[in-house]
């Protein structure tokens, strides 16, 4: 009887520990956001998506199971940033949505390879900025890339602890996006020269004629004289065009019956919706009725291709710009409706 207690016991004690042992399916992810700037985060990837409630103190934690390990994107619908997700892993975010990439940081279990993400989006901010190749030569302007990449693999070589799925991937996209960046850095430098040529503070403003209007008939920029003017250049497709709108709904509210006007130009054109001119312009009306949308509503009428985009040199949605009462420009390039800096410059300009 004692031998098979001691068996019973023994076999118990096995079972236990096999269940103790037993990897977790699933990802536990928790987090403190300073600064939050909604009740929420998401995570996705390609067809997968979770959203997770943020407590008032900006804490969050959840569960979650993905299909394989991989790179996710994770964000409060203003700024995203990656994470790498395993089943079994236990991770910790700290962020601070003032300095959003500068303050990424994981913590627990897998947190090695999410640390190598934030380092490496953070690096490419640094290394890609404009600003970094301002006046340089063609000769000079070609060193500095030959020296970026350089550093960017030394930054790859010396890994320690990471998905070498991440790094290897790193390695591969590496000659593709130094390509790019030339390119798109000296367009973009050039652009802002033509910019700071023509659409200084003061100048005159490129004009529109003729737009559509969403409450009924046209609208030229001449009509908007008068009043200090916010203009949101978006189209319905553009997710971060979409996720200003509830910020640029409360400054709406919050200057109501003041010394400005908030103007919306959709840029939705025939490319973007099956090749048709009418279905963009049903789709940018229905989003319009569908999110309550304020202001004046206007649509461009050749979409990216209209004038006054051109002239403005827009390449990216959302673009901000403020006009003076006399149509003159105070911002071609204005804060976000999500950044404080447009009511301090509100402030300054004592609307």
């Amino acid at each position: 009887m004692k031998k098979l207690a001691i068996l019973a016991l023994a076999i118990s004690v096995f079972a236990c520990n096999e269940k103790e042992e037993k990897p977790k399916d699933y990802v536990t992810l928790s987090g403190t956001i300073t600064n939050k700037n909604s009740d929420s985060v998401f995570v996705k990837k390609k067809d997968f998506i979770k959203v997770l409630k943020v407590a008032e103190d900006g804490t969050f934690k959840d569960t979650l199971k993905v299909a394989e390990p991989g790179v996710f994107s994770i964000g409060d619908g203003t700024e995203v940033t990656s994470i790498f997700l395993k089943n079994g892993y236990d991770l910790n975010m700290t962020i601070d949505t003032k300095m959003f990439d500068e303050t990424v940081k994981y913590t627990g279990e897998g947190s090695e390879t999410s640390n190598f993400l934030a380092a490496h989006s953070l690096k490419q901010e640094t290394y890609f900025s404009t600003e970094a190749y301002k006046d340089l030569d063609s000769l000079a302007y070609n060193k500095e890339f030959d020296k970026v990449e350089n550093e960017l693999k030394a930054f790859y070589d010396n890994a320690k602890n990471i998905d070498s799925t991440v790094v290897a991937d790193a390695k591969e996209r590496l000659p593709k996006i130094m390509k790019y960046y030339r390119f798109a850095i000296k367009q973009q430098l050039e652009t802002e020269k033509a910019m700071s040529e023509t659409l200084y503070k003061g100048a005159d403003s490129p004009e529109f004629k003729d737009y559509e209007n969403y409450a009924g008939g046209t609208m030229s920029l001449n009509d908007l004289k008068g009043k200090y003017t916010y203009i949101d250049i978006w189209a319905t497709w553009c997710g971060p065009c979409k996720a200003e709108i509830p910020s640029l709904k409360k400054i709406e509210a919050a200057y109501h019956g003041k010394n400005i006007q908030f103007v919306s130009i959709s840029i939705d054109d025939d490319r973007t919706h099956g090749n048709s001119w009418d279905k963009a312009k049903e789709d940018w009306k229905a989003m319009v009725a569908d999110k309550e949308l304020g202001g004046i509503q206007l649509f461009a009428p050749k979409g990216w291709q209209s004038q006054f985009i051109a002239d403005y040199y827009i390449m990216g949605i959302p673009r901000f710009i403020l006009l003076d009462p006399d149509g003159k420009i105070v911002s071609a390039d204005a804060p976000r409706p999500s950044s404080s800096d447009l009511t301090d410059l509100f402030s300054e300009l004592n609307i």
